[in-house]
């Protein structure tokens, strides 16, 4: 699928529409985990300065089946960062197929919304929310979600961030 036509490339029209006083920075690495981003995200926040950080990482972490506790680790010390530099984060969640184990499915699950409470971040819990369940919105690797749903995938985020944007 084209980049343009991703849920981030959405929000930035819809946004450049609706709340022109805002704009869209991309600053993902298709397939990075955690580490990665907090590796990457003290340079992304001098040179954006953003007002606003969502984090949209953890899902390639539980794909590769890495520890929990190291993901939540790393996803808040982006968010302590992304807040020491005046910003707003909405945090997504992301869950994992059942043949991960019921106890890494809902460790997973539950790390997301404990990150976000203990830093006081804005949640979104599932990133695919009344998609993920419809095999016809998904790629043939049935992880991905196909052009056609990411209109839906935009929704579930705006209705996160929304909250979020200064009137």
């Amino acid at each position: 699928m084209p980049e343009r036509r991703g849920w981030v490339a959405l929000l930035e029209q819809r946004l450049q529409r609706e709340r022109p006083d805002y704009s869209v920075v991309n600053a993902s690495i298709s397939g990075e985990t955690t580490a990665g981003g907090l590796a990457r995200i003290g340079k992304v926040l001098e040179r954006v300065q953003p007002a606003i950080v969502i984090l949209e990482l953890g899902a390639n972490d539980g794909l590769r089946g890495l520890p929990v506790a190291a993901m939540k680790q790393n996803l808040s010390g982006m968010i302590e960062q992304a807040q020491k530099a005046g910003a707003k984060v909405l945090v997504v969640g992301m869950r994992m197929p059942p043949n991960y184990g019921e106890t890494y499915v809902a460790a997973f699950e539950r790390a997301f919304a404990e990150v976000a409470k203990s830093r006081r971040a804005a949640l979104l819990p599932f990133l695919l929310d009344g998609i993920g369940d419809k095999a016809e919105l998904f790629q043939a690797d049935r992880i991905h979600p196909t052009e056609t749903a990411q209109p839906a995938v935009l929704n579930n985020v705006l209705a996160a961030l929304r909250p979020l944007l200064k009137k």
